[in-house]
């Protein structure tokens, strides 16, 4: 009951704090319509029938009018009905991967858990025609033409990232693209699809050894043993997510920029990019093959010049 109370009270802080947020904002964000958002993708390259991996930061964007729902309206209308759209709508009650893999009698329940990822994963698991992947930790929702095909495998995939994953299906996609809207290029989970696909190959180990089964039930109520493998605690304080690794999200920001991959531009009030999906995967092997990874320490970065072909 103390645990339930605890989560209630943070709930409830939560609210207090988004709604404070919103009014601020309201009196003090430049406003930004549906119609902008739209205008602000297209000058990505963002067009009809595009497949969208989608991270974001809501807040960056300005007072959207019509709040996430809007964000969301202008995405699928940029895409259009032959599109589809991808969003992280991970489930992290433990607040990591490994303290989830930790709780006794954790039961993914994509009926009833929601996402721990934001208000734009939040409205977008509200909307309308959305397939969410089954998976304990990495749940993916889409929408849009591929959208069952991208998702439906995720429970039986090997790993989290692994085959049969929705990131491995997306590289797969014509016009395929990762989308950042407001945010760096830290927060960005695809940068993983590489690493469980290259395994040991990969130059810095970032799992831990052991495996665990994590339950989870599909949309019928069908019970699933799914594969975790938690990310190694002290390999994740050099990724490129982390506070203190501003150098390294400067560097691949620059670097994608210096190879042409990667399309920069305002959507609404917020600095945005967009990168091709299979580009962006061949681009972070070459780096990998240089010893350039999302965990590379300062003397690895200074090591491989920017722009070096």
């Amino acid at each position: 009951m103390l645990e339930a109370a605890k989560r209630a009270a943070r709930a409830a802080l939560e609210t207090w704090r988004r709604a404070d947020s919103a009014r601020h904002m309201r009196h003090s964000a430049p406003h930004v319509t549906r119609n902008a958002l739209i205008t602000g993708l297209a000058r990505l390259g963002i067009a009809q029938g595009d497949t969208l991996f989608v991270h974001s930061s809501l807040k960056s964007l300005g007072y959207v009018e019509g709040g996430a729902a809007s964000v969301v309206h202008a995405l699928q209308d940029a895409v259009g009905p032959q599109g589809t759209l991808l969003l992280p709508t991970y489930y992290l009650p433990g607040g990591t991967v490994r303290a989830t893999c930790d709780m006794k009698d954790y039961v993914f329940d994509p009926r009833r858990h929601g996402t721990h990822m934001g208000r734009l994963p939040e409205a977008f698991l509200a909307s309308g025609n959305i397939h969410r992947s089954i998976h304990p930790t990495h749940s993916v929702s889409a929408w849009g033409r591929h959208a069952a095909d991208l998702t439906e495998a995720h429970h039986r995939a090997p790993s989290i990232f692994g085959m049969g994953s929705p990131w491995q299906r997306f590289i797969g996609c014509d016009h395929a693209k990762v989308l950042g809207l407001g945010i760096s290029m830290g927060p960005v989970t695809f940068y993983h699809a590489l690493e469980d696909a290259m395994g040991d190959a990969f130059p810095v180990p970032v799992w831990e050894d052991a495996t665990k089964l994590l339950a989870c039930l599909d949309h019928a109520g069908r019970r699933w043993e799914v594969p975790v493998r938690p990310f190694d605690p002290a390999v994740a304080q050099r990724r490129i997510d982390h506070p203190g690794r501003g150098d390294l999200r400067e560097y691949f920001a620059r670097e994608f920029d210096a190879a042409g991959l990667r399309v920069n531009g305002q959507v609404g009030d917020a600095a945005s990019w967009a990168i091709p999906a299979q580009a962006f995967y061949d681009h972070l092997g070459q780096l990998a093959s240089e010893h350039v990874t999302i965990y590379a320490s300062a003397a690895e970065l200074a090591a491989r010049p920017i722009g070096r072909a």
